[in-house]
């Protein structure tokens, strides 16, 4: 409903209420003429006449021709508005009682009325006084004055009462006038005035009504999801204070209703005088008008609500449909981002990986998506006024929800071929060196009989039969599926691989012709000599390596067909072996020469700064070397088959115990750190931010070195096996295995120790050393003042958390070798220092109240971390060295729940360590009473800091929460040289 059409219908019924109350002619009400009416000079009873003319009656009132003519005018007025305008237009009936007045009485009446009568008469009823003479001169008078009165109808004397039933029926007159109606003028006037007052409430609300309509008309629709909440809210508010005042509004119409007829109600007998079948009729009117409002209202407002519900609506759709459109395109940004298809299986596996995380990632705004298009199509459905606007948002959201998913899903089968292409080329190359491995593995001196020939035959066309296993014959027709969606790299190894297969091929098929061409000869036998160690290829691949001969082969030159074909099979695999070269030069610049990039120039032209950073991405490159050595030449030989014969099952069933979590260091070096320390090369302050950036990858250590007592466990059961020689040989390794996985814990001592040298420059350009100064003579040149504080207190923080880490890492290796330590000692935080201690137990009976003490002393190892102390028993257990320590867990203690304070004098090497409710307490010595007081200021300020971050949550308690007892802090307050001559 339009606010004109409310507007239309509540002054309709305004109106209808005022001729219901006739207010449009007489705007008089019983409450402005109050105390006339009190004086009941002149009544309306209710009685009507044969024809139904409304009857009033004037009393006898002694003081009739003292009355004001502007009251009589305002009480005939309203006497007058009161009937239907039916009734009175047949015309009222006067009744005038002067029975105990004088003609005067009668004179003045019949004045006033002939003057001031505003209503139709029809006809005046006299009764004439009692009084002989005062009667006399009525009729005289009457006959003398009838044209001064002016009356135009007729006037009819009575001498009684009996004379007036004859013209109106006893049951219309009042009991005064001998007739059987009752009337109480109190009553009436109690009546008029609630009528009176409902439809004057009735036609304000009606008022109130409209403003609030117009109010609402011309109120502007917010443009913000807040601020129209706050408008529905206000509007609901008015509009619920409003239909409340409407309903007690029609209660009171009803109870009023209910008051007036309420005499017919109790008595069967009981009818209402016409009066108050006025009054039922008119309240029934009024309360048709009341309907007619709250109808006309309840419309209005529903549309208006509805108005307002669906700008709402609307509102939150467009804000949702802004932060999911904004996350959409995040996503298909990164997606559009993600055109890597890798270059390894091993590569390809991570891209799956960041892939399968990019769609978990986008999981959410895809449901959210989904979920606000169903709204927005409910919506629609709901004919929302804004659905131009709503449905291309909802087909918007389907097209970019649509297309993530089917470019993820192109995506993920792109990935899942290229995997499933660098596995089939993984295999082809296994199954080329193993191929390699097998010719040169066949010794000449075996093959000098005709029994030797044959067993070479038959392993050489048993190997070529595993051809099926690998899938090699569909490989060309894999490649040239995919060949227009690899790269070039890709392309690359794919036709190297190809181009080695034929090659290997080739040679087999040659190895095969010679040695038939071997058996059929009947030549003398040729004294077999070893070969030359370089006849056997070297066993390394990008992504695979394979083991040379298992035991120096031999050669022979009466057999130069051999020796002709294993070389031309290492010209073949020029490619592979110089990558064996590249390392070779690499590991040999650990004690020799290195080239430098050409960008860098000579060591000796650096500035210190430069020539560390330099030093750092040298070493760095040298590191991942040897890791992906370590990964290369132990790690994926030991899938291949024909090596499982040399695997023993507890290194085959552990070997990821043993190789840890290698693989991601080689990961985060090779694809991310190494990359970002090249950058470091032209601006060495970056070299700090750097290392603060990777703080929390850094941390993969921690996880390394938390596997290491595992891997030595591990090691030092399977060293001596013979898988583990062949590596090394095939490695060139001077060193066994378990040496390089101690590499990963060198390398942070390399980072810390170069940290250091740079900090001790004033700044990357400011001092110049010789390039021998970088291992050991930094100390002999005397720094100069840092000039760029922020740059040294990067490179102090770096320094802080390399410490750091160094340290956590130390201590991860010593809690790792802790037996029956539970899972979750994580949440007890980081690890901040150990130590062994001979502890005292005291235990106290909460019923006896008596202390029992441990007097001989137990050996545990103690360890602090930022939450909570560990107690782990020391047992010595024979080892390669002798006796060593092994711990196992005993007990765990959360700070929150102890206090400390030092014992008295004479045991400056204690201290105790208690639980809140006191039944339990730990006495503690420490070898010296440096290492005491460095461990109590370490608890003491975890206590301390511990208190202050729930103090706000204890104040109303101080029962609660950690404590240190105030005489141990006044007893003892640690200097700083002592604490930072036990740091050192």
């Amino acid at each position: 409903m339009a606010p004109q059409e409310l507007t239309r219908r509540l002054a309709t019924v305004i109106t209808h209420v005022d001729e219901i109350m006739q207010q449009e002619i007489r705007p008089l009400v019983a409450v402005d003429i109050i105390e006339q009416l009190h004086r009941q000079f002149a009544i309306l009873s209710g009685g009507r006449g044969k024809d139904g003319a409304p009857i009033i009656t004037f009393p006898e009132f002694v003081g009739f021709k003292h009355i004001p003519d502007e009251d009589f005018l305002n009480v005939m007025t309203y006497l007058t508005s009161i009937p239907s305008v039916e009734a009175a237009s047949i015309g009222f009936i006067i009744v005038i009682d002067r029975r105990r007045d004088k003609w005067s009485s009668v004179k003045a009446s019949l004045t006033r009325i002939a003057v001031a009568f505003p209503g139709n008469l029809q006809l005046i009823f006299i009764l004439r006084p009692s009084c002989f003479l005062q009667r006399t001169f009525t009729d005289i008078g009457i006959k003398y004055y009838r044209d001064e009165f002016k009356m135009k109808v007729p006037i009819i004397m009575l001498n009684s009462v009996s004379d007036l039933h004859g013209y109106i029926e006893r049951s219309q007159l009042t009991e005064d006038l001998g007739g059987t109606l009752e009337y109480r003028h109190s009553q009436w006037m109690n009546h008029r005035t609630a009528i009176e007052n409902f439809a004057l409430t009735l036609k304000t609300t009606a008022q109130m009504l409209q403003t609030f309509g117009d109010c609402l008309a011309t109120t502007e629709l917010p443009r913000d999801v807040p601020s129209t909440e706050v408008l529905l809210m206000s509007h609901t508010r008015q509009r619920d204070r409003l239909q409340d005042e409407l309903k007690l509004l029609g209660k009171q119409g009803v109870m009023l209703l209910l008051c007036i007829q309420e005499p017919a109600t109790k008595s069967p007998t009981s009818k209402l005088n016409p009066n108050e079948l006025e009054n039922v009729a008119t309240i029934k009117r009024l309360l048709v008008q009341l309907d007619e409002t709250e109808k006309a209202f309840s419309h209005f407002w529903s549309e208006h609500h509805l108005k307002l519900t669906q700008c709402l609506q609307l509102q939150r759709f467009e804000h949702n449909f802004c932060e999911v459109k904004l996350a959409l395109d995040t996503l298909l940004a990164e997606q559009a981002e993600f055109t890597d298809i890798g270059d390894s299986a091993m590569h390809v596996e991570q891209l799956l990986k960041e892939h399968k995380e990019l769609e978990g990632k986008g999981q959410e705004p895809l449901e959210k998506a989904q979920l606000l298009a169903l709204i927005g199509d409910q919506l629609i459905q709901s004919h929302h006024y804004a659905v131009d606007s709503i449905r291309p948002r909802c087909v918007e959201l389907r097209h970019l929800r649509d297309d993530f998913i089917n470019e993820n899903k192109k995506k993920h089968d792109i990935l899942g071929k290229s995997l499933e292409l660098h596995r089939q080329l993984d295999k082809v190359s296994q199954w080329c060196e193993a191929g390699i491995y097998l010719l040169a593995s066949q010794a000449v001196d075996k093959c000098q009989s005709r029994e030797g020939v044959d067993i070479a035959l038959n392993d050489i066309e048993a190997f070529l039969g595993t051809e099926k296993e690998y899938e090699l014959s569909s490989l060309k027709e894999f490649y040239n599926q995919f060949e227009l969606m690899l790269t070039l790299d890709v392309k690359a190894k794919a036709q190297k691989v190809l181009q080695k297969l034929g090659d290997v091929q080739e040679i087999f098929h040659k190895r095969q012709m010679s040695l038939m061409k071997l058996a059929a000869r009947q030549t003398r036998p040729v004294q077999p000599v070893a070969p030359h160690p370089e006849s056997s290829p070297k066993w390394v691949s990008p992504k695979t390596s394979q083991l040379s001969s298992l035991a120096p082969l031999q050669k022979t030159p009466e057999a130069p067909y051999l020796e002709t074909e294993l070389n031309s099979l290492e010209k073949k695999d020029d490619e592979t072996k110089s990558e064996v070269k590249d390392e070779e030069i690499l590991e040999s610049s650990h004690g020799g020469e290195n080239p430098e990039p050409e960008h860098l120039g000579g060591p000796e032209n650096l500035s210190p700064g430069r020539r560390i950073v330099h030093d750092l991405l040298e070493t760095e490159e040298i590191y991942i070397k040897e890791i992906k050595s370590i990964i290369d030449g132990y790690i994926i030989p030991m899938d291949f088959i024909w090596l499982k014969h040399l695997i023993p099952d507890v290194l085959q069933n552990n070997k990821d115990f043993l190789f840890g979590n290698i693989r991601e260091l080689y990961e985060f070096h090779n694809r991310t750190f190494l990359k970002e320390l090249e950058k470091c090369i032209e601006n060495p302050e970056l070299l700090a931010r750097c290392f603060l950036k990777r703080k929390e990858d850094l941390q993969i250590y921690f996880k390394y070195h938390k596997n290491l007592p595992r891997a030595r466990a591990i090691w030092q059961e399977c060293q001596d096996c013979a898988y583990f020689g062949v590596c090394q040989r095939q490695l060139d390794h001077n060193l066994p295995l378990f040496k390089y996985l101690r590499g990963p814990s060198q390398r942070l001592m390399k980072y810390q120790m170069l940290l250091k040298g740079l900090l001790d420059f004033e700044s990357p350009e400011d001092l110049e050393i010789h390039p021998g100064d970088l291992d050991g003579g930094l100390a002999k040149n005397e720094p100069k003042r840092t000039k760029d504080s922020a740059f040294s207190a990067e490179l102090q923080q770096a320094l802080a958390m390399m410490e750091d880490l160094i340290k956590s890492c130390e201590l991860a290796v010593d809690l790792a070798a802790v037996t029956g330590c539970p899972d979750d000692i994580g949440k007890l935080g980081k690890l901040l220092r150990h130590g062994s201690f001979n502890v005292w137990t005291v235990h106290k009976d909460r019923y006896k109240m008596k202390d029992f003490i441990r007097f001989k002393p137990s050996q545990r190892q103690i360890y602090l971390f930022e939450r909570g102390i560990v107690f782990c028993k020391i047992r010595m257990e024979p080892s390669d060295q002798g006796l060593s320590p092994h711990y196992i867990f005993k007990k765990s203690m959360q700070l929150l729940t102890i206090s400390i304070r030092q014992l008295g004098r004479g045991s400056n090497r204690k201290f105790e360590i208690a639980n809140r409710n006191g039944l339990e307490k730990y006495i503690l010595q420490a070898a010296s009473k440096e290492i005491r007081d460095c461990w109590f200021s370490e608890i003491s300020k975890l206590l301390m800091e511990q208190q202050n971050n729930i103090k706000g949550f204890t104040s109303s308690d101080p029962g609660h929460g950690p404590r240190i007892t105030h005489q141990a802090m006044l007893r003892w307050c640690p200097t700083q040289q002592s604490q930072k001559d036990l740091t050192t």
